[in-house]
């Protein structure tokens, strides 16, 4: 029976428990002869990231039992950890990253003796030491070859990176000397090693500040070529890409040609180089997107198959899967309710593998048989917690921002099959901006959504301008205008809901994480529309970010967003939030991790500090343990918890069993 009671007060099955136990996806795929395996989240288990293995059979196994925790640090926002390869007899033999001391273990998880994984590379007491990621394993057995980030002094700043070779015997364990460079031509960032079939040649993108990978990249090819104390690169020469042209993926097709995805066009397509000549051709050229911001190392859009054709992860907006034929451009999506697919992708045989979700789905691993063109979840597989009846119903919708410019959100109205609310109320709606700010919301099952629109609040998930899966002019709005674009995009949303009657003007919030923190403090500051603001792990100093106040990757990426410092000192100060709280007129609440090294808790810290007697209801939420987003359940849950009540005491909502957030002035 549908009873009616005021928006916020619906009582809903979904609850922050429920939502942070399904926190997480899981992510790099890979197959093992007849096996596939992937990465894990254990958000009950301190956040940690195990490797699960699919048996023949169809049993998936848990490989690697707690403490291992299979993530590395390369960059801070991880990349590919782990490896592996059959071998005829013993079972596979696995290479990973483990978190907690970021060295690279070797393990034979069917060895008989029950062996536990062994160290491979040495710790460092420098800086953030050793970390690895992107690790390939060499056809002879005796080498993973792999991204190096070594710190050389205590700073930040004090890094470098490159590909380097590390013997299997575990000879480098204790002596960093056994590390075996393989190349160093002076770039900051690099990927791991593509090797071309005949092993003669390898393949890496590689960038440089001030420039992020999005920005401007290269395509490195080199030789091959023996040492004395084993294979070395030489000749290391830029094949594609440059200042303002992204390359986001490389591989090489059986043929021995390269492929990669670049944005020259305009949009991230796939094309196909002849390494000999440096000719290179437009394998499907569309207005779509065939690849994404490379965050972390190893990223894969596309796979080529044995037999030619390639799997390409591809869309305007939401990405899904399809099989291109090279030599006629013709691509077919494989059939499915999958609307959205991640930057991992796997192939064996006659299979692709990939992680897939959608609106009614959550991430899970699916096999697409490319002979029939049958596609399956076969990992991870969706599981209803609650009645899908609860589950959001989200609308595509394309907004009108100033000047006229498009902005593409997902709005998902408040939802449930046991309440209504009375006809005279409107709705509130609370405005997500996602992190990045290079990035973009996917159009999936996300319990957290679901957690607020069964009880009553929508949601509108906005990808502003310089959101990616629109092409590179959508993705470039942002430069030199972050802080504006972002914020008057998502006002322009929320304006919009209200004009129409969606949504009620006077119960409008706003909330985001990371970047999404940037522009959610930035709108609490900048304009008058909402009435609180849930900001998590969020930049407030652009000043103190651009003088050592981040991690080395991001470092100089304001350069971009905002502008060189020498040439735009003002934008910094004028834009922080941190110079500006004498505007802060609505409630809000911040959350942080007290382990961030990209947005580290001192700016949270001092923005409170800065608040406090200001008459304005806040509170602050600092979690030990955590770091760049919040992995714990427990943490998801009291985050969770405290943002729903901060709505209801800003809009005036009964909300029941849901302790109250204790605001101070």
């Amino acid at each position: 029976m549908v009873s009616t009671a005021p928006y916020g007060a619906w009582q809903s099955p979904i609850g922050a428990e429920l939502a942070a136990a399904h926190d997480g996806r899981p992510d790099y795929v890979g197959t093992v002869g007849d096996e596939v395996w992937w990465v894990a989240p254990r958000p009950a288990e301190d956040g940690r990231s195990t490797l699960v293995r699919r048996l023949p059979d169809g049993r998936e196994v848990e490989a690697l039992p707690a403490p291992w925790n299979v993530r590395t640090r390369v960059l801070e926002y991880g990349g590919v950890p782990w490896t592996a390869v059959p071998r005829s007899s013993g079972g596979p033999l696995v290479v990973f990253a483990h978190f907690a001391d970021q060295r690279l273990y070797a393990w034979e998880p069917d060895d008989p003796a029950g062996g536990a994984p062994r160290p491979l590379t040495p710790v460092s007491q420098v800086g953030g030491g050793l970390r690895w990621a992107d690790p390939v394993l060499r056809a002879d057995g005796g080498e993973v070859w792999c991204v190096l980030e070594e710190f050389t002094g205590e700073g930040p700043y004090d890094v470098r990176r490159v590909i380097a070779a590390v013997p299997l015997d575990g000879s480098a364990a204790g002596d960093r000397a056994a590390v075996r460079e393989l190349s160093d031509d002076g770039h900051r960032f690099v990927t791991g090693p593509r090797l071309s079939p005949d092993g003669r040649r390898a393949a890496w993108l590689a960038w440089d500040h001030p420039r992020m990978p999005w920005d401007g990249s290269e395509l490195k090819l080199a030789d091959v070529t023996a040492g004395g104390d084993g294979p070395r690169f030489s000749g290391a020469r830029t094949v594609m890409g440059g200042a303002g042209e992204a390359v986001a993926q490389v591989e090489w097709a059986p043929d021995g040609r390269l492929l990669a995805v670049t944005d020259r066009t305009g949009w991230w397509n796939l094309h196909r180089l002849d390494p000999e000549t440096g000719e290179s051709v437009n394998l499907c050229r569309r207005e779509e997107e065939f690849a994404g911001p490379l965050w972390k190392v190893g990223q894969r859009w596309f796979v080529p198959l044995a037999a030619g054709p390639i799997a390409v992860v591809h869309g305007r907006g939401a990405q899904t899967l399809g099989i291109l034929d090279p030599e006629t451009g013709e691509l077919v999506d494989a059939a499915g309710p999958w609307t959205e697919w991640a930057a991992t992708l796997a192939a064996g045989d006659s299979r692709v593998i990939g992680v897939a979700a959608s609106p009614r789905t959550a991430f899970e691993v699916v096999e697409l048989d490319t002979r029939t063109g049958r596609a399956r979840a076969i990992g991870a597989r969706h599981t209803d917690a609650v009645d899908p009846a609860y589950y959001p119903e989200p609308l595509i919708r394309t907004f009108t921002g100033p000047d006229g410019r498009e902005v593409h959100a997902h709005i998902y109205p408040p939802h449930s099959p046991d309440h209504t609310a009375p006809a005279d109320e409107l709705p509130p709606f609370v405005v997500w901006a996602h992190g990045g700010p290079t990035s973009r919301s996917p159009l999936v099952l996300d319990l957290e959504i679901a957690y607020f629109t069964s009880r009553g609040i929508g949601v509108a998930q906005v990808n502003y301008g310089g959101s990616t899966g629109y092409g590179r002019e959508y993705r470039d709005r942002l430069a030199g205008r972050w802080g504006i674009v972002d914020v008057e995009d998502c006002a322009a949303v929320a304006e919009a809901l209200a004009d129409e009657g969606s949504a009620d003007r006077h119960r409008l919030a706003i909330r985001g994480g990371s970047a999404g923190g940037w522009t959610t403090a930035a709108s609490l500051v900048s304009t008058g529309l909402y009435a609180c603001g849930a900001i998590s792990f969020p930049v407030m100093d652009l000043m103190s970010w651009a003088d050592g106040g981040t991690h080395d990757f991001e470092s100089r990426y304001l350069e971009t967003l905002i502008g060189p410092f020498a040439e735009f000192p003002d934008r910094y100060r004028d834009r922080s939030p941190l110079s500006r709280v004498d505007r802060v007129t609505a409630a809000f609440l911040l959350l942080q991790g007290l382990e961030d090294p990209v947005c580290p808790a001192a700016q949270s810290e001092r923005f409170v500090t800065a608040m406090a007697g200001r008459g304005v209801p806040h509170a602050y939420l600092a979690f030990e343990g955590e770091g760049h987003g919040f992995r714990r359940a427990s943490t998801v849950v009291r985050a969770l918890e405290a943002e729903l009540s901060l709505y209801a005491q800003t809009f005036g909502m009964a909300v029941p069993g849901v302790p109250v957030l204790e605001l101070v002035k």
